[in-house]
């Protein structure tokens, strides 16, 4: 079985979303390079912000092996689970920072989710629970 480890997300305005990331998401930066990137821990996962105007240019080498040049512009997509009782709280929180509620979604199987945007234009979603069933999922 192959699991996702870290997933990025690109901000020209890396200043301004990290401190949202920080403040608004409380989530913990685990390590920043000004102008460059920066690491937050999610879960069991990584979520990694870069400024693609360094690193879709500016080749960067780690134990002497080059990172390949990556890069991306317009708007991504991260949703967030959170356990049931603390949903509500979530939107709340986000209200309570200025940030719009897009839209609110019933899924199919009954499990609710709300969209926002993170400074730099993406489109973040909190999810209350498990969407994907991913927690009772059977092992072949």
């Amino acid at each position: 079985m192959i699991t996702i480890v870290e997933t990025c997300i690109y901000a020209e305005n890396l200043d301004e979303t990290i401190r949202f990331y920080k403040e608004v998401l409380d989530l913990p930066l685990i390590a920043f390079e000004e102008d460059r990137h920066a690491f937050f821990k999610c879960g069991k996962g990584m979520l990694l912000i870069f400024d693609p105007n360094h690193t879709s240019r500016v080749q960067t080498e780690v134990s002497g092996s080059p990172v390949p040049l990556h890069g991306a512009k317009g708007e991504n997509h991260i949703a967030f689970s959170v356990k049931e009782s603390e949903y509500e709280n979530w939107k709340q929180n986000l209200i309570d920072n200025g940030v719009a509620i897009e839209s609110v979604v019933k899924w199919p199987n009954g499990v609710d989710s709300f969209y926002f945007r993170d400074p730099a234009g993406n489109s973040l979603e909190i999810i209350r629970g498990d969407l994907w069933n991913l927690g009772n999922e059977k092992k072949t």
